[in-house]
């Protein structure tokens, strides 16, 4: 793969509704105290362990994934790993003793001193769970025999969290949903997941009323399921909601109104010249619906979807962008124009 493309730069499968896949890992080091109980000399020293494992030169990994440790970072670029969904808003509250080992195409990336002592995660376009688990699996593997992670034959691997006891794992996937939060069958659907053991939330605002209409459905269960029965159990349910959403699309794509509404926000996408960020991401949902329906024509979903990323405030900084005196709604303005072959 090319060094300069980044995993949200490629197509994916059912990428029309599934926006991106996750798959994360929690581990432990066994006979050191939980991240949290660490003092900074503790820290340290985990940080200095794993880095060994990953980038030591008889490892595999070498040369494969940079090392950042977060208290170097400047906010801008700390607060651009949390928008592009490398860590937590939480991971970088805290950057003493903390450390992100990151691919070039960011798209597998281990996050140390966190909750837990890693988490490690595998991000894919699309609808890829089974790909992301088997490259997440083969890196934990691989650390495995180097670290020996904490695990109990009864209650599996442990960690911080009671929830993660078991597999470690928590998979998602980003849906795109703009007709079924339209419709209000959104808000219905979200409380009968919780009663199965998923979780269904918006990833900006609240359920039935998000920004770009994103959610994120994943699995909570992880005690008493193997990985593929929680990934089997998490790609059936998203595979009933594509199916609802593209139903309601067709009803909603039907009428005069939103074809109206589409059909102005690409018109207001390649003009302006002011573009705060709530009014970009409403703008890019009916772009993205028009795309995906075909609607329209001359707009790709790799592009669109690229924009939902490097459009974030920090992100939209980083690296250009700071070598542009623009205000960030101008700057957003002029690369979402120049993207969308604007004027």
């Amino acid at each position: 793969m090319n060094e300069s493309i980044k995993w949200y730069e490629t197509e994916g499968k059912e990428e029309d509704v599934v926006v991106s896949t996750r798959v994360r890992l929690a581990r432990n080091l066994p006979s050191v105290p939980f991240s949290g109980r660490l003092n900074d000399a503790g820290k340290i020293q985990v940080m200095e362990q794993i880095r060994e494992a990953v980038l030591g030169p008889n490892s595999l990994f070498a040369g494969f994934f940079s090392w950042i440790p977060l208290a170097t970072l400047s906010r801008g670029a700390a607060v651009s790993l949390a928008e592009r969904q490398l860590v937590s808003p939480e991971f970088i509250a805290h950057p003493q003793g903390r450390a992100l080992l990151l691919a070039r195409d960011d798209s597998i990336s281990v996050a140390i001193n966190g909750e837990d002592h890693l988490h490690i995660q595998m991000l894919a376009r699309g609808l890829a769970l089974s790909q992301a688990w088997e490259a997440a699996s083969r890196l934990d593997d691989a650390l495995n025999e180097r670290l020996s992670f904490a695990f109990d034959q009864e209650l599996g691997y442990l960690t911080r969290n009671p929830a993660d006891l078991g597999t470690g794992m928590a998979a998602s996937l980003t849906l795109h949903l703009p007709a079924l939060e339209e419709s209000g069958i959104i808000l219905r659907t979200a409380s009968n997941l919780s009663k199965l053991g998923l979780s269904l939330r918006a990833v900006w605002g609240e359920v039935g009323k998000s920004a770009g209409c994103l959610y994120q459905l994943s699995n909570r269960v992880t005690l008493g399921l193997s990985e593929k029965e929680a990934l089997s159990n998490l790609e059936t349910i998203a595979m009933q909601l594509l199916r609802q959403e593209r139903g309601a699309r067709e009803k909603l794509m039907s009428r005069l109104e939103t074809q109206d509404a589409v059909a102005r926000s690409l018109g207001i996408l390649q003009n302006a010249r002011l573009l705060e960020l709530d009014e970009f991401m409403k703008l890019l949902s009916n772009v993205r619906l028009g795309a995906a329906s075909g609607f329209l024509k001359n707009v790709d979903l790799v592009t669109l979807n690229c924009l939902a990323i490097q459009m974030q405030p920090a992100t939209l900084r980083l690296p250009k962008g700071q070598e542009s005196g623009e205000e960030e709604p101008v700057l957003r303005a002029r690369l979402v124009r120049e993207a969308l072959g604007g004027a």
